[in-house]
């Protein structure tokens, strides 16, 4: 993984990825918290995604995958990181209605598999896919 430049790749994703979700967590947590309905804290989702997504192309593209692949200034390579972004959102919106919504639990707890999950499928996707 050191060799191929994968490893550092990940760290910097990470760091990263840190920082989108501290992004995401200030914007989602007072929206879910004190716009929206407990049961209806899904729909925090969407404002709270596309700040960080904002943010997270920038600091991905100059950034975590500086370096590798190749840069597409035709606009193909940003559609395919707002395809893995709305993916990402996808995942992040499944979570959140599934665990506020259907099983009630507090908004902060659709927060654990945004970090562990959401972020791993979207490091391959966009690894492989938009920066490869």
């Amino acid at each position: 993984m050191r060799a191929s430049g994968v490893l550092g790749q990940l760290i910097r994703f990470g760091i990263a990825g840190l920082i989108s979700t501290l992004i995401y967590s200030a914007v989602y947590l007072p929206l879910s918290a004190h716009v929206f309905a407990p049961n209806h804290a899904v729909y925090a989702v969407p404002f709270a995604f596309a700040v960080a997504v904002t943010a997270g192309f920038f600091l991905h593209s100059a950034w975590s995958f500086k370096g590798h692949g190749t840069r597409d200034t035709s606009g193909r390579q940003h559609l395919k990181f707002i395809a893995v972004q709305g993916f990402g959102l996808l995942l992040n919106a499944g979570f959140t209605w599934v665990l506020t919504g259907l099983l009630h639990q507090p908004n902060w707890v659709p927060l654990i598999p945004v970090v562990l999950i959401t972020p791993i499928a979207t490091f391959a996707l966009n690894r492989q896919w938009v920066f490869g």
